[in-house]
């Protein structure tokens, strides 16, 4: 089963904290031993923001603060590898060809952001069509997917499944907003529909829900389930 984790930077690092990048290296490894080939797509979280604002204050263009930010994205990553024992690329992958490369041969991929414009969020998605996986997991601090801004509308819905459309329809109007409450990005959500992609999207805090999600396909988020799949959303290996 080849799985891509996308890991939001204020999930993995909302400070810096060994404990907590262990954790999650500890579950990394734990479906790797099950078999799963892992590319792992990590962000930037509330480091890079500080960075960019900094930067911003300093009349740093907009190519300029996406570069940052993924600098700081790659920085994340080097933390992640850190973590995780052997079997894992010792480097953050730069592309989806370095970093589809590793997954084949067996290595865990771990990769930040790749170009300016495009969020880790978009990257992960497209990470798991170029690798043609078979599931990708968005472990946001957020519990799923929801029609509106949950901290701030009380009439917010959650949906437990949606198809890779419907993402797209529901992720649109947030897309709009400043400071996008959005759990993933709309080009995100736009390649997971061009790509007919098996998604979850999980309150990815606790390392455990990342294990219990893959291998079992239990879990309290929302599953992306293309249309063409049927209508039982399973996306774990059979036992």
């Amino acid at each position: 089963m080849r799985v891509v984790i996308s890991i939001g930077g204020s999930v993995l690092a909302p400070e810096l904290d060994a404990r907590r990048v262990e954790a999650h290296a500890a579950a990394i490894e734990s479906l790797a031993r099950e078999g799963c080939e892992l590319g792992t797509v990590v962000g930037g979280g509330g480091v890079a923001r500080e960075y960019i604002d900094a930067a911003r204050g300093l009349g740093a263009n907009e190519v300029q603060l996406d570069q940052i930010g993924i600098d700081v994205t790659r920085i994340n990553a080097r933390l992640l590898i850190a973590a995780l024992g052997a079997g894992v690329n010792p480097a953050p992958a730069h592309s989806y060809e370095d970093a589809g490369e590793a997954i084949r041969r067996g290595d865990i991929s771990v990769m930040g952001g790749v170009v300016p414009g495009q969020t880790t969020d978009a990257v992960a998605a497209a990470l798991a069509e170029y690798v043609d996986a078979d599931l990708l997991v968005y472990a946001t601090s957020v519990d799923g997917v929801y029609s509106a801004d949950p901290r701030s509308d009380d009439s917010a819905e959650k949906f437990e499944e949606l198809t890779p459309e419907e993402l797209v329809k529901v992720i649109a109007p947030m897309s709009t907003d400043a400071g996008s409450s959005a759990p993933v990005d709309l080009l995100a959500a736009k390649l997971i529909e061009r790509a007919g992609m098996r998604t979850i999207v999980l309150d990815g805090t606790e390392p455990q829900r990342l294990e219990r999600a893959v291998l079992r396909g239990d879990h309290e988020g929302t599953d992306i389930v293309p249309a063409a799949a049927g209508t039982e959303p399973t996306y774990w290996s059979q036992r």
